[in-house]
């Protein structure tokens, strides 16, 4: 099969998106409108699972600007991974949708802009090259932009603002890196290990590689480009599980991995100050935001804290610019959002059902929902790194990198992701306890015996993320082995 055909997963979702805003469909008439949409985003997924296995592995053009700079698409192993992660999750956050925004208004254009972000990501897991990949990327922060606005409040605006301006700020140092890689390398298609070809080192291109890791890394949220994704957690909770931590981040994420290994190669950067820059950034930032996580008292926002920090471990271990670094920052990409999708979930869950939103209101509500609380804590178990769990393996895997990659930050990364792997068990583990065992006294629920309704199509999801948990923990060899092709450039 072409690789043209491509694009009908990425068109399929940004069309029938749009047509939902003209359909007109009424606030009540939820049945028709959740048909619509669960449709195209389960005929989406399985258009692209269709394209992994069918699509021939080579580049095909769409469009060219001028020799260098085009449009152009393929799919490759990178692509599969990130492509056949969210396929999977899109589905299953729609089913939670639905209940989440049952009694909200404006549905036609939430569900419009989150069927639509769908095909734009898919652009960006299918991108061929540095141009084609910014024009997806872009067009995924403007589209996510009335996400984050949806409930119009005092809060939501400024959210919406914060986050716009941080992206496209992020957009102009990435747009540079992007026209230099683009003149200055060989094809300008991504190839493992850098399409730069003889080129060779300069202080303007170090310079470009460094503004391309910070503009993209915002999306990624590393220090000091991290704000904007706790402000955010204003957003539906669908939204901020699906987009805020896997789609969007991960997006940022996996731009620098393109970057790194697929532009530029690790030869290239390897003991130069443009490799140990972002090292230490991502070292400080791992470590500073799971601190910034324990100071957080709302639900949401602690959990953004530890996805800023959780980011910078994929960060670190793309940069250390070894094969077992890629496959533990990408071994940890799709375990934790795994992980996280569940933890965001639970509090989505939870926030809805009680309309309390801050850790003192959660003591004692463990008794009262408690299978939301009982995956909680298994999300908690495995983001923290304990055994039988998909989390272990990949921290385990990080530190592993860190320590074999011979370089004196690859060390200190590792003691850093040790400590972090500490305070993340404050910060999630102490949310369990005022759970399931409140100080006596505190218990907001103590007076109502009955247990809280626990909606069915917010637990399906959650329970699917746990048991994944609990399979990729246990029997994760075929992953690893994924990863490990991936990693060596093999696929």
């Amino acid at each position: 099969m072409s690789p043209l055909f491509l694009l009908i997963p990425i068109l399929f979702p940004m069309v029938a998106g749009f047509l939902l805003i003209p359909i007109g469909l009424k606030a009540e008439e939820d049945r028709k409108r959740n048909l619509y949409a669960e449709a195209v985003v389960v005929v989406t997924s399985v258009l692209v699972w269709v394209m992994l296995f069918a699509v021939k592995r080579e580049t095909v053009e769409i469009y060219s600007f001028s020799r260098r700079f085009s449009i152009d698409l393929s799919i490759d192993g990178l692509g599969c991974l990130f492509a056949g992660m969210i396929s999977i999750m899109w589905p299953l956050v729609m089913l939670y949708a639905f209940e989440y925004m049952r009694e909200t208004k404006r549905k036609n254009m939430f569900f419009a802009f989150y069927i639509m972000t769908y095909g734009m990501t898919l652009g960006v897991c299918f991108a061929a090259n540095m141009v084609t990949m910014y024009v997806f990327y872009e067009m995924l922060s403007l589209v996510t932009i009335p996400l984050v606005f949806y409930y119009e409040d005092r809060d939501s605006r400024f959210a919406a603002r914060k986050y716009a301006a941080y992206t496209i700020g992020g957009a102009s140092l990435g747009f540079f890196t992007v026209v230099m890689t683009t003149y200055f390398g060989e094809s300008g298609a991504f190839l493992y290990g850098g399409s730069l070809g003889e080129l060779e080192p300069s202080r303007l291109m170090q310079i470009a590689f460094v503004f391309g890791f910070f503009g993209f890394g915002v999306k990624a949220a590393v220090f000091p480009f991290h704000d904007w994704l706790p402000t955010a957690s204003v957003a539906p909770t669908p939204v901020t599980a699906l987009l805020h931590a896997v789609a969007v981040v991960n997006s940022g994420v996996f731009a620098v991995v393109r970057l790194v290994w697929y532009t530029y190669g690790p030869d290239y950067l390897a003991g130069t100050w443009a490799q140990r820059i972002p090292l230490a950034f991502s070292i400080f930032t791992l470590v500073f935001a799971a601190a910034l996580a324990i100071k957080e008292r709302h639900f949401k926002r602690r959990l953004a804290y530890s996805t800023i920090s959780n980011l910078s471990y994929m960060l670190f271990a793309v940069m250390l610019l070894t094969p077992l670094g890629l496959e533990a920052g990408l071994m940890h990409m799709l375990f934790h959002g795994i992980i996280k999708m569940s933890l965001f979930l639970c509090a989505g869950a939870f926030m809805h059902v009680t309309g309390s939103s801050y850790l003192y209101e959660i003591n004692g509500v463990g008794k009262r929902m408690p299978y939301t609380f009982a995956f909680y804590t298994l999300a908690s178990l495995s983001l923290t790194g304990i055994p039988m769990f998909c989390g272990f393996v990949s921290k385990w895997n990080l530190v592993m990198a860190g320590l074999e990659s011979g370089k004196q930050l690859g060390v200190i990364g590792a003691f850093a992701l040790i400590l972090s792997a500490f305070l993340c068990a404050i910060y999630t583990l102490s949310v369990s306890v005022r759970a399931f065992f409140p100080i006596k006294g505190t218990d907001r629920f103590a007076e109502s015996k009955d247990p809280i309704h626990e909606p069915k199509l917010m637990l399906i999801p959650i329970a699917v993320f746990g048991i994944l948990n609990i399979i990729l923990g246990i029997w994760p060899q075929p992953v690893i082995r994924f990863l490990q092709m991936i990693a060596q450039g093999q696929i």
